[in-house]
């Protein structure tokens, strides 16, 4: 029993106790129990968002996606609370578990443009319900109340919460004033930069991620994994692991040989203790070398060049990259006969639950998935090898694990960015840019076709942010008509190795408008212009000038510097927003080079909260410093050499910024994508700030490598 209030958006829970999740694929948890329902209204767009309101006062919205650090649940809040008129403090949001239907992919820098104006339209239909419920308990025309700190205000000083109002509100189906969400120039939530709602859970310890689940009977599990990316188990002798104390199962696992045991400690020390015989991987003949070459011959021909023109060129390499979140891959996993649950942090959550479903026999409405928030993810958790593996684990120990892949593990069989390579040629006449082809080739996985190891189960929009497509993104760089390059053109070759990738943060742009906005600077150099003036007068769009000028200005571009150190910029534009970067490196040592100074600026259309953005922002430049100076996976032999954070020399704090500064754009535009924007203008500033440091032309990354 449900009522429809706007024909493609909203659905409002009509009478008490009306289970709004079986009409609608949503979980509210006032739902089935009983008691009066608390949910207040229900959206029936592809979020499939739910807003409740409990006794307690609190206003509960339950999020189709995952919380990795990226501090989406606390832009949700402030959306609510600035339509609602509640105190942010009063507005929790939990995770929402898999669901049968609807939008729960986190990726692409979309969740806060997706979000934007569904989550404001069902806060604003709730206020309006909530205002509806006041004036019928006080005989009061509405347009005389107002709402602030979570309740409803009368004109003579009369207050009732929300709380308080919600039963009543549920059974409103017309409210008596309009459900329409704020003009901007009403904002007193949303656009203020807030601390996030979580912080204090994260810096104490309260927040709870997968690895601190209590589940019944879950025990500690490890997989011992063999020596070569897709090496296969011959056999194994157990008999030493399973005489250990605190040792419960030891099974075989499609990755290699899972340990079960009391503790972490007493697991890994069983895996240690394991005689496994492996057979190599198809790449065991496999090292760097023979990648970059195969990459090489890949590429695409650039063709010849147009008549009476004089070429700029480059050709770029870049290493694979560990995605290498600070939290490891863990799961938990209760595979019983006839149902299961699995506790995991996902990208992907609805694609994850289809593929243990069918990877433990089960159908999918059997299978359960409880979304917990992640340390860290940057694409890693599009996929879900540890949460399959921890099922079939399960399934086969006969009872429920809390299985921890180790860093070693991640970083050494888990899933990267890949390796590519690069050939760009501008061709200029009469002081303009006529032509521009960018060729590249890059490894492809056939990981998942092959059946090396757990099947990370990737629906079409992962595959898609795999390649550097997600749905909500732009066109690729070299056909983004960034810059006005006259005749512009980009083709890509393949090498496909039996290797676990994925998309790492920004994916295909990281690379891609690194070595183009390097080749910008050389085509200035070429022209004899400066770096900025020549950006300004080619650059496509204002507003990508207008955070260009912003950090030249403030980062005083052109400033004297003492000799090994220098200035570098980039810009880059997806997403619907558009970002620039400027940077200062010494590199008076160039093979120590410091990063000293990063300024960024960003025009993100409405900025939900730009302490968040400044957030985001700095960690791209450290994804931007630690992928162009220092970080890299090597192949050697079929293997990844690096196996954890001494050797995959990721940033470090000593590799931070001196200084660091953000600029936010006013704008009153919709969102756009911020998460990943930055990443690409930054590796190219530190490229560039390099280059003219010490004079060279850089063109393998990571530099130190």
């Amino acid at each position: 029993m449900v009522y429809s209030l706007a024909a493609s958006t909203l659905t409002v829970a009509a009478p008490l106790g009306c289970d709004a999740s079986s009409a609608e694929g949503a979980e509210p948890s006032g739902a089935g129990t009983g008691g009066p329902s608390d949910v207040l209204v229900t959206g029936t767009d592809e979020e499939m968002l739910v807003l409740e309101v409990t006794a307690a006062n609190r206003v509960v919205v339950r999020l189709p996606r995952v919380e990795v650090g990226q501090g989406i649940t606390t832009a949700v809040a402030m959306m609510i609370a600035e339509e609602l008129d509640a105190r942010l403090a009063d507005v929790d949001i939990p995770l929402a578990d898999a669901r049968k239907e609807g939008n729960q992919y986190t990726g692409g820098s979309n969740s806060v443009s997706s979000l934007y104006d569904p989550a404001r339209a069902l806060a604003a239909t709730a206020r309006a319900k909530l205002v509806t419920a006041a004036a019928r308990r006080w005989h009061l025309a509405p347009r005389l109340l107002r709402t602030r700190d979570t309740m409803v205000v009368a004109p003579d000083g009369r207050t009732a919460t929300f709380g308080s109002l919600t039963a009543a509100a549920a059974a409103i189906h017309r409210p008596a004033v309009p459900a329409e969400p704020k003009p901007a120039s009403r904002h007193r939530v949303i656009g203020r930069p807030t601390t996030r709602v979580d912080a204090r859970d994260i810096v104490t310890g309260k927040a709870t991620y997968a690895g601190d689940l209590t589940v019944a009977g879950a025990k500690p599990t490890v997989v011992a994994r063999p020596p070569t990316l897709g090496g296969k188990l011959v056999s194994v002798d157990s008999r030493a692991a399973r005489a250990m104390p605190g040792v419960h199962a030891v099974v075989r696992a499609a990755g290699g040989v899972a340990v079960v045991a009391d503790t972490f400690h007493h697991a890994f020390r069983a895996r240690d203790a394991l005689r496994i015989t492996w057979a190599p991987g198809p790449l065991a003949a496999l090292s760097d070398d023979a990648v970059r070459a195969r990459l090489r011959a890949a590429v695409p021909p650039l063709g010849t060049p147009l008549l009476g023109t004089r070429q700029v060129t480059g050709e770029f390499e870049f290493a694979f990259v560990s995605h290498a979140p600070m939290e490891v891959l863990t799961a938990v996993a209760d595979v019983r006969a006839d149902r299961a649950e699995i506790w995991f942090s996902s990208q992907t959550p609805t694609d994850a639950r289809d593929t243990i479903a069918s990877a433990v026999g089960l159908p999918g409405p059997k299978v359960r998935v409880h979304v917990m928030r992640g340390g860290g993810s940057f694409g890693r958790r599009l996929n879900y090898d540890a949460a399959v593996e921890a099922a079939l684990v399960s399934k086969a120990a006969g009872r429920p694990v809390k299985l921890m892949w180790s860093r070693n593990d991640d970083i050494r069989h888990g899933r990267m960015r890949p390796a590519s390579h690069h050939r760009i040629r501008a061709s200029h006449a009469g002081g303009r840019v006529v032509a521009f082809t960018h060729m590249t080739a890059s490894v492809s996985e056939v990981f998942e076709e092959s059946g090396f190891a757990v099947r990370g189960g990737r629906s079409g929009a992962v595959r898609a942010a795999s390649r550097g497509r997600t749905p909500e993104a732009g066109p690729l760089p070299s056909d983004s008509g960034l810059y006005n390059f006259g005749r512009v053109k980009g083709e890509s070759g393949s090498v496909e190795l039996a290797m676990p990738l994925g998309a790492w943060r920004s994916v295909d742009s990281g690379t891609m408008r690194t070595a183009e906005e390097i080749v910008v600077d050389e085509i200035a150099a070429s022209l004899g212009e400066d770096a900025v003036a020549f950006r300004r007068t080619t650059l496509r769009n204002k507003a990508v000038r207008v955070v260009l000028d912003k950090v030249a200005s403030a980062g005083h571009w052109g400033r004297a510097l003492p000799r090994g150190r220098a200035q570098g910029v980039a810009v880059h534009e997806e997403y619907g927003s558009c970002v620039a970067c400027l940077v200062e490196i010494d590199a008076t040592d160039p093979d120590e080079p410091r990063v000293t100074h990063v300024v960024m600026a960003a025009d993100v259309g409405t900025a939900v909260n730009p302490r968040g953005l400044e957030a985001q922002l700095m960690g791209t430049a450290v994804d931007g410093i630690s992928t162009v100076l220092r970080a890299g996976l090597h192949i050697d032999r079929g293997a990844v050499r690096e196996g954890s954070f001494a050797d995959f020399h990721y940033a470090r704090q000593r590799h931070a910024p001196l200084r660091f500064e953000a600029h936010i754009m006013p704008s009153t535009g919709a969102p756009g994508g911020a998460g990943e924007l930055g990443v690409p203008a930054a590796a190219g500033a530190v490229a560039n700030a390099y280059a003219r440091a010490t004079g060279t032309r850089p063109r393998r990354f990571p530099l130190a490598f």
